[in-house]
């Protein structure tokens, strides 16, 4: 089983170049780990130019998880059926470069707290995968109704027959937004957990600075080691489990994801090596 350990985004991490004065570069932040987190494709598509320059700055072997389009995920309850079909079409022209290299780990669909465990809500998850082909997904719910002891069952098995991997967040437990931390192997090929920290009064905050304090948390040595736990204990075992550190409020991902990565003894070829500039820096 292969372990792969990425960030969301790559520019917020000064822990990977030891200086807080500038933003970590693609091609710096590709050095340290094999995948980031995009989530550019949840506001509006970027330009194909865009992310074949983004091939550019990192190997063959890095790959991207991208986030779905808002539109494609419901933000916006009552789209028409016809012009959600035509902004999948798009998506799937727009990250086509990434497909082509196959650097395109999944496509993570994020859906709102209000998409339920509904009839309706259920039925889009099929159009998802008729609308995706077989490109690769991998959904991230956030309504407690999936959770319930009589549907959590019959979960695992639909997104199994639809081969979607169904991402394992971890958030503050007990509250009423928030989903328990449920880790399975929904698709042979990707297992998927997502970190945002534990910081319960944040992610309650409802005021223009949640963004801040939403994830302002860092993980300790024990929680981390039960992240390794769950996931050597993942059974069956997918191909791979990628693990994404979402917590960086206060910066604290990239140092989390390293010291996880020195846990688990899990060690990355096929980085991006460093300019010789860079390497005059050391």
């Amino acid at each position: 089983m292969k372990i792969t350990i990425g960030l969301t985004t790559w520019t917020e991490h000064p822990a990977l170049i030891h200086n807080q004065e500038r933003p970590v570069t693609l091609n710096e932040y590709a050095q340290h780990l094999p995948t980031v987190e995009v989530d550019t494709f949840f506001y509006a598509l970027p330009q194909m130019t865009t992310i074949q320059n983004w091939l550019v700055e990192v190997p063959a072997s890095f790959q991207f998880v991208i986030k779905a389009h808002r539109g494609m995920t419901l933000h916006e309850r009552g789209q028409d059926k016809g012009a959600l079909a035509e902004l999948f079409e798009r998506y799937k022209q727009t990250v086509a470069p990434l497909v082509a290299s196959g650097q395109l780990k999944t496509v993570l669909f994020q859906f709102p707290p209000y998409f339920a465990a509904s009839p309706e809500d259920i039925e889009y998850l099929r159009l998802v995968r008729t609308w995706m082909g077989k490109l690769p997904v991998a959904i991230e719910l956030r309504n407690q109704t999936w959770y319930r002891p009589g549907t959590l069952k019959s979960l695992v098995a639909f997104c199994r027959d639809l081969k979607f991997t169904l991402v394992a967040a971890d958030e503050p437990h007990g509250i009423i937004a928030s989903v328990p931390f449920y880790l399975a192997t929904t698709n042979p090929e990707l297992a998927m957990l997502r970190l945002h920290g534990q910081n319960t009064s944040g992610w309650l905050n409802q005021d223009k600075s949640w963004r801040k304090t939403r994830t302002l948390y860092r993980y300790s040595d024990a929680e981390l080691h039960r992240f390794q736990t769950a996931i050597e204990n993942l059974t069956p075992p997918p191909r791979e489990v990628c693990v994404i550190f979402n917590n960086n409020s206060g910066k604290d991902a990239a140092p989390n994801a390293l010291k996880l990565q020195k846990m688990m003894g899990v060690h990355f070829t096929g980085l991006a090596s460093r300019s010789p500039e860079q390497l005059d820096l050391f």
